[in-house]
């Protein structure tokens, strides 16, 4: 999903920030001018983006980059006497005066990168229990002694029933012995 708050101290720079987005396909979902207006919007979210100024009415873009969650990046857009170098290394930076073609660049590949790590996250094999690989085991035994079945093929069938149904290869395992011992 791709979320986007768009955090300056004077509204109509963040309005002007959102309009540019906008014009260009990017969906913004809130313009705050503090730091603790996009920590409300931000908690009501996922994962996304805070596009932002150095300073805000409350706050500064490092106390604001402390209090977000994990899933959010932040995309500060300050003169480069406004950064902190050594201290800020997981915020993105671009300097201004701003060029639209380097802010929609560098927001697409912020998106880019979000979605890279969720697929990976997703990719991380589940832990399965003892009891669980029991399971498994004892489908695949009851497919190998009922349909003639070698080892390989009775996972694959367990695995291709399991995608087919939705079902985790647990479940579907489960639901296999139970259709054949029941």
């Amino acid at each position: 999903m791709e979320n986007v708050v768009v955090v300056f101290p004077k509204l109509d720079d963040g309005n002007k920030i959102k309009a540019v987005l906008v014009k260009n396909g990017i969906n913004v979902d809130y313009v705050c001018t503090s730091g603790a207006q996009a920590l409300e919007y931000v908690n009501k979210l996922n994962e996304g983006i805070v596009v932002c100024s150095y300073r805000f009415t409350d706050m500064y873009y490092t106390q604001l980059k402390e209090d977000l969650p994990d899933g959010f990046e932040m995309l500060l857009v300050a003169s480069k006497g406004h950064w902190l170098d050594g201290e800020d290394t997981h915020i993105i930076k671009i300097g201004t005066p701003l060029k639209i073609f380097d802010l929609l660049n560098t927001v697409h590949m912020m998106f880019e990168a979000q979605t890279r790590r969720r697929k990976k996250d997703r990719v991380v094999p589940k832990f399965r229990t003892e009891e669980d690989r029991k399971v498994i085991k004892e489908a695949k035994s009851v497919l190998m002694d009922r349909n003639n079945m070698s080892e390989s093929e009775a996972h694959a069938y367990l695995q291709k029933c399991s995608m087919d149904s939705g079902n985790s290869l647990v479940e579907t395992a489960g639901m296999v012995i139970c259709l054949y011992r029941c």
